[in-house]
């Protein structure tokens, strides 16, 4: 009779298990459930850039830019991206603006005047609208003893110079020495209480076409003038008022006009890499060509104006041209044939005594403003073992490598054969006649 209760007890276990997985399950199940509603939620918030506050209200998300709708465009979208430094200032304009900071200290305003004038007397020979001073460069500092290198052209003829630094302060300046081959001019005044900044000198061999460069001087007598353009070209030979050209020239588009003569070319380090001497223009102000005296010849010459007041360049004593390959078939030479051509030796020169040869013979050639009129001249090579490829090469090389007084070796073609020839350089005359 206890069987039956002996059975039933096992049965009622059964139920409460059943029961009891039923029930974590349901609560599995809700988890799962709400773990699933809540990375919906989520992921819709992400999406849409919406919020949850502290106080459990939903928060909208500000508006999409227009950068971002556009970047979802099927169109694609190049982004340009400005690199500022810090600051807010881009590149160019810190450039030059540590340029002036720099240099401007250095760049001094140089007035001429003749005998018996001076300021008072000059600004009464002007109208109250004309603001150009008579005789009115730029400078630069060269060295603490006082010594200012300016052009030639801008203090010839002064009985008196006067200089003005950025500050305002003035001084009276001697002329220590001047070379009108180089249109380079060397002053000096008393050191003794000015706060001196002399210029930094920049390598020529690092200057490329492309590179950024600024002028600092006095355009019109407006002292304290930045511009700023690029090296537009390389090796331009200039003319000097004495008939010989300055070599190696540096031509540039930073606005060069009337008061920037004698004042300084710089790199984008605020060195000095040329002397602002000359402008290209049918109305005498800029037109986006100006040259500039490079600094391998200035470091020749200032030092030698400061040390004897003046400076010997190197003489050879012939003139000549490029020789070009559509002039090759006029003076019987092949059009491989690259170098000086010597068109004329000048009597008495270290040319005519090492035995150069100009052309002797005519050329009857169809392109006279191209080609030599005289065949028969040497043609230079190379000089020193320095490759010579045109007759300005030549020319650079005497100016910035040798003096009065050394000897070159010259290599020449002569009626298709090769010679060396030495030759034992002289002092230039003070004018080349033409």
């Amino acid at each position: 009779m206890f069987e039956p209760q002996s059975e039933s007890a096992p049965v009622g276990r059964s139920r409460s298990r059943n029961g009891a997985w039923w029930l974590v399950g349901g609560v599995i199940a809700v988890l799962f459930i709400g773990c699933l509603l809540a990375s919906t939620v989520g992921l819709f918030l992400l999406r849409s850039g919406a919020s949850v506050g502290n106080d459990g209200a939903l928060r909208p998300a500000p508006p999409r830019s227009v950068a971002v709708e556009r970047a979802a465009a099927p169109t694609p979208i190049t982004l340009v991206v400005v690199a500022t430094p810090e600051g807010g200032m881009d590149y160019e304009t810190a450039v030059l603006m540590n340029i002036y900071e720099q240099v401007n200290p250095s760049v001094v305003n140089v007035t001429r005047f003749t005998a018996g004038s001076s300021v008072e007397a000059l600004r009464g020979r002007f109208q109250e609208d004309d603001l150009l001073p008579l005789g009115s460069g730029s400078g630069f500092v060269w060295d603490v003893d006082g010594h200012i290198v300016t052009n030639h052209h801008v203090v010839d003829g002064a009985d008196e110079v006067q200089i003005t630094f950025s500050d305002g302060t003035t001084a009276l300046a001697d002329i220590v020495g001047v070379d009108p081959s180089s249109d380079l001019a060397v002053l000096k005044i008393d050191p003794e209480g000015y706060a001196l900044r002399p210029v930094r000198r920049g390598n020529l061999t690092e200057v490329r076409v492309g590179m950024r460069v600024a002028a600092i001087g006095n355009p019109f007598g407006l002292e304290g003038t930045l511009t700023s353009g690029i090296v537009s070209a390389m090796g331009r030979s200039i003319p000097a008022v004495s008939n010989y050209s300055i070599p190696s020239s540096i031509q540039t588009d930073a606005p060069i006009n009337p008061g920037n003569s004698g004042g300084p070319l710089l790199n984008e380090r605020g060195e000095v890499i040329g002397v602002n001497a000359q402008i290209r223009s049918e109305t005498g102000v800029n037109s986006g060509i100006g040259f500039a005296i490079p600094i391998s010849i200035v470091e020749r010459v200032a030092p030698a104006l400061i040390a004897n007041g003046q400076y010997e360049h190197s003489y050879l004593g012939v003139s000549g041209s490029t020789l070009s390959p559509i002039c090759a078939d006029d003076l019987g030479l092949s059009r491989s044939v690259r170098g000086a051509y010597i068109q004329q030796v000048l009597p008495g020169t270290p040319a005519a005594r090492a035995g150069l040869r100009g052309g002797g013979e005519e050329s009857n050639t169809r392109y006279v403003n191209l080609c030599p009129t005289a065949r028969g001249g040497d043609i230079v090579t190379a000089i020193n073992d320095q490759p010579v490829a045109s007759f300005d090469d030549m020319l650079a090389y005497l100016e910035t490598d040798t003096s009065p007084g050394d000897t070159v070796t010259l290599r020449i073609l002569r009626q298709g054969s090769e010679y060396l020839i030495d030759v034992t350089l002289a002092p230039r005359p003070a004018r080349l006649t033409p």
